[in-house]
């Protein structure tokens, strides 16, 4: 049976879809242009609960989906890679019944926004990233910055096998809760939003799901496969980007994700938050879904 913390109860409507060969869990509110919310880690479809919200009330049809291997999604033993996550996010669409959509990612989910964009771009209508380089940014200042290197010292960490997901799950995920407070500004979490996603993380497998993206994008940095991706990233996104980051960032610094834009050949707009860290969309949510949804409703977004 699904665990009540995955299926939580709010102004949106659950249910399955499936494509790419698994089963998605998501949550949606609201009627119109779809806008798909992809979560980063340590997180799931609940960390977009204030912006189902504010997208539906704006006039759009919001999507929030469990990326594979977390929360409510399939659980599969393999299909990590960012090009099959992307896939997943692309045909999560299709299975909409949706022509395209607009991708908004934080974190990893974030980096599969960028990917999607690239690899399937009739499908994504406009992209929104929050707190994520593009991808050759993010592989450029993880090898050559050393602040940047020092920063994703828990990437680094979980190369190890079997150790890490023991650990992010041990003590009921008491990981979860150190790396959500750390990694956030001043505006803290919320005890009660902390045991939220401890309890998530708790569900077998998660874990070791949750873990499995970052060990292909470092392991893969010298096989041909991540060399294929990164040319295959070379490609430019060619539809109105919104790149949003915390000034206090502590995990992906602003100098790494500042920059990206050299990768989009359409108007992009590069929005700082003063004062906020790793989780905009949560330390200030007014403030960010009043950006995203402006940004969503002008017709001729500036460079």
């Amino acid at each position: 049976m699904r665990s009540s913390v995955i299926l939580r109860d709010g102004p949106w409507t659950h249910r399955d879809v499936a494509a790419n060969g698994a089963r998605f869990h998501i949550a949606e509110a609201g009627e119109g242009p779809l806008v798909l919310l992809l979560h980063g880690f340590p997180q799931f479809w609940w960390a977009w609960r204030h912006q189902l919200t504010a997208l539906a009330d704006a006039g759009f049809r919001a999507v929030a989906m469990d990326l594979r291997g977390v929360g409510g999604s399939d659980r599969t033993p393999r299909g990590y890679d960012p090009a099959n996550l992307a896939l997943d996010v692309t045909g999560v669409i299709r299975s909409l019944g949706e022509p395209d959509a607009a991708l908004v990612g934080h974190d990893l989910g974030g980096y599969l926004a960028w990917t999607a964009a690239v690899m399937r771009p009739k499908l994504v209508r406009r992209l929104a990233v929050a707190s994520m380089p593009h991808p050759r940014n993010w592989r450029a200042a993880l090898l050559r910055d050393p602040k940047q290197t020092a920063a994703s010292s828990y990437i680094w960490g979980f190369q190890r096998p079997w150790l890490p997901e023991r650990q992010l799950a041990a003590d009921e995920a008491a990981a979860v809760g150190r790396l959500l407070e750390a990694w956030s500004g001043p505006r803290g979490p919320e005890p009660e939003d902390v045991e939220v996603y401890r309890r998530a993380m708790t569900i077998p497998s998660t874990a070791h799901c949750a873990i499995e993206p970052y060990r292909w994008m470092v392991r893969s940095i010298v096989r041909p496969d991540g060399i294929q991706f990164n040319r295959r990233m070379k490609r430019p996104v060619l539809v109105p980007t919104l790149h949003l980051h915390g000034s206090l960032d502590p995990v992906l610094r602003t100098r790494s994700s500042a920059g990206s834009g050299e990768y989009v050949e359409a108007p992009y707009r590069w929005r700082l938050f003063d004062g906020l860290g790793h989780f905009p969309h949560e330390e200030d949510p007014v403030a960010f879904s009043g950006e995203l949804v402006d940004w969503l409703r002008d017709p001729e977004p500036d460079r």
